[in-house]
């Protein structure tokens, strides 16, 4: 079976408004978040989610 292709045109219509839908909402995630914390906020963050990757890995441990 052949794998069908769209045209070059309609393949840039859809590629640029996929572009469009990723940035509707702005700068998400992490380097945001993180760009508008203090350094303490960052630490508190940063530890919090150390302990939670502990507890994770502690809990697969005893399950196996």
């Amino acid at each position: 079976m052949t794998k069908k292709r769209l045209p070059p045109d309609v393949l840039a219509y859809f590629r640029n408004e996929g572009r469009k839908g990723g940035t509707l909402g702005g700068a998400l995630g992490g380097k945001t978040s993180a760009a508008n914390m203090t350094r303490a906020a960052r630490v508190a963050r940063a530890t919090k989610a150390s302990a939670a990757a502990a507890r994770a890995r502690k809990a697969k441990k005893t399950k196996s």
